[in-house]
């Protein structure tokens, strides 16, 4: 059998994974980095230095739980986009780790982007892995993108990706993690807030602003803040604050669907686990979602990428 291992050091999660590429099955495991409560996320240094404590025990309760298996490659989330000058700290732990198992073991390793993981391990939820070299429009919400892009064939990279909407300011993610830490929520706020917003019983219409098929995120957090000073209730805050990025989303991809109207629509990244949005715009628009698992911070899409870098047709 041929094993392909995939790490991810995000800036919220810890996480590696195992590809089987002859069964087409994943084993991963992953640990959120530790927060303090009512903290908003972690300093880079102190991500990184939480992955050197948590990446050895990740990767033991991995293996623990597979047979003795020999890995062909190893792929590594080395950067958050497709772009010469992204990059953060973080994802050097994983690096460091990666590099390490490929020159004892005398095997490849791959670099990929943190967005790239994401997009291929939806593709992967999705049953979807058919679309690996060709065109198809991803969306990658999480608590440090807000993007729409294009994929195409990469060569290196495998998944070429250019970006046709963003947010010209905060991002989805992160004005849900504000919202939530308004009101006293854990971070990631994203599952206690989609919690919160199936029990509202009001609606209130929504404001986004656009320029040229971006979206301006800030205003939504004031608007959070001004019903939660009002009175309202956390439920109905919450489910406002979801219907704002639920239009956001609506709103690029009919952009992205006028442009592009015969490509497939990929939803990633962790505001995409949101039930309120998978339901609303796969009923509106169609479009492939990723079981909450593989849409939040995972390392199924590097072991996914380690593998079609070595050769494997994985569709």
């Amino acid at each position: 059998m041929s094993y392909y291992l995939g790490i991810d050091t995000s800036n919220y999660t810890t996480s590696a994974a195992v590809f089987d590429s002859e069964t087409g099955s994943i084993v991963h495991r992953k640990k959120l980095l530790p927060v303090a409560q009512g903290s908003l996320g972690l300093k880079q240094s102190d991500a990184v230095f939480a992955h050197v404590k948590q990446l050895p025990q990740i990767l033991q309760e991995l293996f623990f739980d597979l047979p003795p298996v020999s890995i062909e490659a190893v792929g590594v989330s080395a950067r958050p986009r497709n772009a010469a000058d992204s990059y953060m700290p973080c994802f050097l732990t994983g690096k460091l780790a990666a590099s390490a198992i490929s020159t004892v073991n005398h095997i490849p390793m791959y670099e990929f982007s943190h967005q790239c993981g994401h997009i291929a391990a939806a593709l992967y939820s999705a049953g979807r892995l058919d679309l690996i070299g060709q065109e198809f429009i991803a969306f990658h919400f999480s608590g440090g993108t807000t993007e729409c892009v294009h994929v195409s064939k990469g060569e290196e990279e495998v998944l070429a990706t250019e970006i046709l909407f963003e947010s010209l300011d905060l991002k989805c993610g992160q004005a849900i993690d504000r919202v939530g830490g308004m009101m006293g929520l854990s971070f990631p706020a994203g599952k206690e807030l989609d919690a919160l917003s199936l029990r509202a019983d009001r609606r209130f219409p929504v404001k986004v602003t656009f320029k040229e098929g971006n979206c301006c995120v800030s205003g939504l957090q004031n608007q959070c803040e001004r019903l939660l000073k009002q009175g309202e209730s956390k439920e109905n805050v919450a489910r406002f604050c979801i219907d704002s990025v639920c239009a956001i989303v609506e709103h690029m991809a009919k952009d992205a669907q006028q442009r592009f109207p015969q490509l497939p629509l990929i939803f990633s990244g962790g505001v995409m686990s949101n039930s309120l949005i998978s339901k609303k715009i796969t009923e509106e628009l169609g479009g492939f979602f990723a079981a909450p698992e593989f849409s939040a911070d995972n390392a199924a899409g590097t072991a996914i990428l380690a593998a079609v870098r070595s050769g494997v047709n994985v569709g």
